[in-house]
């Protein structure tokens, strides 16, 4: 019956729920009496808004939990009309425990002060429900001490009473806020005093507090991006940007930030580690979940996959067969979230699951969300962009760091922090002796090359020849892969891939982090490659640097299915000239293919299989067909695709179906039609 903290539950939200009617008056009593306990230890803990208001019901609830234990203690019986009231009672403390929850969050403590207003409505609501139910609550004819009673009373009266308004300081420093806020808006800087005062009342004294804020608002407005009014979303946009702003300026040091950071990714690391792709595909399309939803049997599903399913008429579970006695379906936000992070690790695309939350994610993106948070953003990105100028090694290197942070996953920040002209700067970090500034410098230089404006400053500044000595010799893992991923987007542009191709250490790099890097490395080394194989001098290139063997030894040995697929990907590509078929095929490659395309790969490496497969056809030769021919189980994975595959794979599958069949006809003809595969496997397919 006790509300637990981590459901999911969204922040000044009260989903409390009514004991049912059929409980008994000690189960009822201990409850209350557990929840009392919970409310009142509240007391010891910090409350940076409505402090004044947080205490007075943690008082008020003290008492309360004396008479109860009282009556606990007493073996008297209750009334209907006093269980009734308890009841009640019941209800109203489990939302004073939730609302206790969301003061006492250490992330939420500027979004609670600036809904100071609402907080202390909840709490003279909430005080007037728990007052109501004592009034009514039949004291004559429960068995307590007269003066535990007095006090009941007495506390009935103040909680009906109670005006619970906000307090004098919260308004003083709500107004504060307001103003910096309109400062931004019209480019005004604030003083530092200023803005330390106001998180020195807020209890925010480190970096990690201020980035505890900017995360949870960050959460806030991506959920609240989600509705169909959008009512906060340009508020949470500003105080986002009044916190980026204070991280940014009034903390020199990244408290704790190397430890907990290596710390928090290796707890991340161990949990992916743990899972497979196939944990995170969805049973009925064996595609990786993009809106996953559970339903009453336990087990998850893609939710337009689910819903189809439902659609069709089978009221029943896919995976258990058991019939459902209703179809509703909950999401997953858990899974969701983890399917998140397994996609970033591994640089997979993660999809929106519909026109809509891709409109909205790309609308975020790509605007500042509120004139304040814009202004924030400016100021911020002209002073990172003067500490790489003029600071000292410590501040050019926290400020780096402060680059890579916004520059992750907001267009409109790139842009901010590319026109404010913080390349060149980060590319002189490049060749720090100092490895944390080195990888600071080359991840926040990979966020930046994704907008379109960076990559040719990355170039104009001799930035090529810089990422180049890094992905060679970074003094950190790290470093290499992020230079490897920077070389991928700056591929993007034709008269880069030229440049890039025409450098002779970047293809024995690229093939040496594939051989001996971390899965993140290769990821980062075989998409990068794939970038520049667009250009047909790099096509020769990647062939003459030895990198097919190295590829298909990742069809044979790799267990990601992701590293799998990306080679693949590369492979087809080279196998649509003869140069590279020939070199394919003198690998020995067919039987790995054909083992993947029947293996549970996801179907973009099924579609690599059949067009790798049809190029060497196509280019090999008559050998290469004869052993396809000869294979017992391609033809059946081939038909399985004009089904289960895509569109474009379906298509590709029948003309290497066809080129197979007529291969098969001649030869029937011929003194080798013995052995070859039976002609009943063999139909046309138009």
């Amino acid at each position: 019956m006790i509300q637990r903290s981590g459901s999911g539950r969204r922040i000044l939200t009260y989903p409390a729920v009514h004991p049912c009617e059929a409980i008994s008056p000690q189960t009822l009593l201990n409850s209350l009496i557990t929840l009392t306990h919970i409310i009142c230890s509240y007391k010891s803990k910090f409350i940076a808004s409505n402090n004044r208001n947080a205490r007075e019901t943690v008082r008020q609830i003290g008492v309360v939990r004396v008479f109860l234990e009282e009556i606990r203690d007493g073996q008297s019986g209750l009334s209907a009309s006093a269980v009734l009231c308890l009841s009640e009672l019941h209800l109203a403390f489990q939302k004073v425990q939730l609302l206790l929850e969301d003061l006492t969050r250490d992330d939420a403590r500027v979004w609670m002060l600036m809904n100071s207003d609402r907080v202390a409505n909840h709490f003279r609501v909430l005080s007037r429900a728990m007052g109501t139910a004592l009034d009514v609550l039949p004291l004559g004819s429960v068995n307590a001490p007269v003066e535990v009673k007095e006090h009941v009373e007495l506390v009935t009266r103040q909680a009906r009473k109670a005006m619970f308004e906000v307090d004098p300081d919260d308004i003083r420093v709500v107004e504060a806020v307001r103003s910096v806020l309109v400062g931004f808006e019209k480019g005004v800087v604030s003083g530092e005093s200023h803005l330390k005062w106001v998180l020195e009342y807020l209890g925010i004294r480190k970096w990690s507090n201020c980035e505890r804020q900017v995360k949870f608002l960050d959460s806030e407005i991506e959920v609240e991006n989600l509705t169909e009014e959008k009512r906060e979303v340009g508020f949470l946009s500003s105080l986002k940007g009044f916190m980026c702003y204070c991280r940014c300026v009034l903390f020199n040091v990244v408290d704790g930030e190397r430890g907990r950071r290596s710390e928090t990714k290796c707890s991340s690391s161990e949990v992916l580690n743990r899972l497979n792709v196939e944990d995170f595909q969805c049973p009925i399309s064996l595609e990786i979940m993009v809106d996953p939803v559970t339903i009453r049997t336990g087990h998850s599903y893609d939710r337009s996959s689910i819903m189809k399913w439902f659609r069709a008429g089978n009221p029943i579970c896919p995976k258990t067969g058991e019939k459902l006695k209703n179809m509703e379906v909950v999401p997953n936000l858990a899974l969701k979230r983890l399917i998140q992070q397994y996609c970033a690790a591994n640089c997979v695309p993660f999809a929106a699951s519909d026109h809509r939350n891709r409109d909205i994610g790309k609308t975020r993106l790509v605007v500042a969300g509120s004139l304040a948070a814009e202004g924030a953003t400016k100021m911020v990105a002209e002073f990172l962009s003067g500490r790489l100028h003029v600071g000292t090694r410590e501040e050019q290197n926290k400020a780096a760091y402060e680059i890579r942070l916004l520059s992750k996953t907001s267009i409109f920040n790139r842009s901010c922090l590319v026109e404010a002209g913080v390349i060149p700067h980060l590319l002189k970090l490049l060749s720090s002796a100092d490895s944390v500034t080195q990888e600071n410098a080359i991840a926040a230089l990979l966020n930046l090359s994704k907008h379109s404006k960076s990559k040719d400053a990355i170039v104009e500044n001799g930035g090529l020849d810089l990422i180049v000595d890094v992905l060679k010799k970074g003094l950190k893992p790290e470093a290499c892969q992020h230079a490897a991923g920077t070389m991928f987007y700056l591929a993007s542009i034709e008269e880069y891939r030229i440049l890039i191709g025409e450098n002779p250490e970047v293809m024995p790099a690229l093939m040496e982090m594939i051989k001996d890097g971390t899965d993140r490395a290769k990821k980062n080394a075989l998409v990068a490659i794939f970038g520049l194989l667009t250009h047909p001098a790099n096509h020769r290139r990647v062939i003459a640097a030895g990198l097919v063997p190295v590829l298909v030894n990742i069809l044979t040995s790799s267990d990601s299915e992701v590293l799998v697929t990306d080679a693949l990907a590369i492979l087809s590509t080279l196998a649509e000239k003869p140069d590279g078929s020939v070199a394919i095929s003198g690998c020995k490659a067919l039987d790995a293919i054909v083992r993947i395309l029947n293996s549970s790969i996801p179907r973009a490496g099924k579609e690599f299989c059949v067009s790798l497969l049809m190029a060497l056809c196509l280019n090999g030769g008559n050998d290469v067909v004869l052993l396809l021919v000869k294979s017992p189980s391609l033809m059946g994975s081939l038909y399985s695709q004009l089904s289960e595959g895509t569109s474009r794979t379906s298509r590709k599958a029948s003309a290497l179906i066809r080129l197979l069949h007529e291969f098969h006809e001649r030869r029937s003809s011929g003194p080798m039609a013995r052995g070859v595969l039976p002609q009943e496997r063999f139909v046309h397919v138009r």
